[in-house]
C-alpha cells in the first residue's frame, strides 16, 4: 500500500525513536525529509543525519539527541496534512511557546523555519511544530 503522509511517517519515527531512547533511527530518503532534518539540525533538535543505503533504496540515518536524559524534542507534530493543508503569510505564522519552540515552513525559498521565515518576509504551508 502507498504511503499517503511520508513526512508524517518520518516524524513518528523520531517520536517513538525518542521515546524508546534509540540512538539512531532510519527513514526512507527523499528531497523534502532531507530539508526539513536541515531544518531541524540546524535549530538543535537533532545531532545530525547521514544517507545510507536501505535495501536497494536511499535512506536516511536520524542520529536523536537527549540533553541530561530527556529527548531534545517534547513535542512534534504534523500541522499541514494531506487531508487538511494549512497556509500561513508570514505575519501569521504561529509562535510555539512564545518563541520557545518552532514551525517548519514550506516557502518558495525552500524549507525554513519560522523565525527565517519571518525574517525574509515569506510565508508558505506550516509543515510541523516543534518544542
Amino acid at each position: 500500500m502507498a504511503m499517503t503522509d511520508p513526512l508524517g511517517d518520518m516524524l513518528t519515527r523520531i517520536r517513538n525513536g525518542q521515546q524508546a531512547r534509540k540512538d539512531s533511527i532510519l527513514t526512507p530518503a527523499s528531497k523534502l525529509r532531507t530539508r526539513v532534518l536541515d531544518v531541524l539540525q540546524r535549530e538543535g533538535y537533532i545531532r545530525g543525519y547521514a544517507e545510507e543505503e536501505l535495501s536497494g533504496h536511499k535512506g536516511l540515518r536520524i542520529e536523536l539527541k537527549y540533553f541530561e536524559g530527556q529527548p531534545a524534542i517534547q513535542h512534534l507534530a504534523r500541522v499541514s496534512k494531506p487531508g487538511r493543508r494549512v497556509y500561513s503569510g508570514a505575519s501569521e505564522l504561529p509562535r510555539i511557546r512564545n518563541g520557545l519552540g518552532m514551525t517548519i515552513v514550506s516557502t518558495p525559498r525552500g524549507v525554513l523555519s519560522d523565525a527565517e521565515a519571518r525574517e525574509q518576509n515569506v510565508g508558505g504551508e506550516v509543515l510541523a511544530e516543534v518544542f
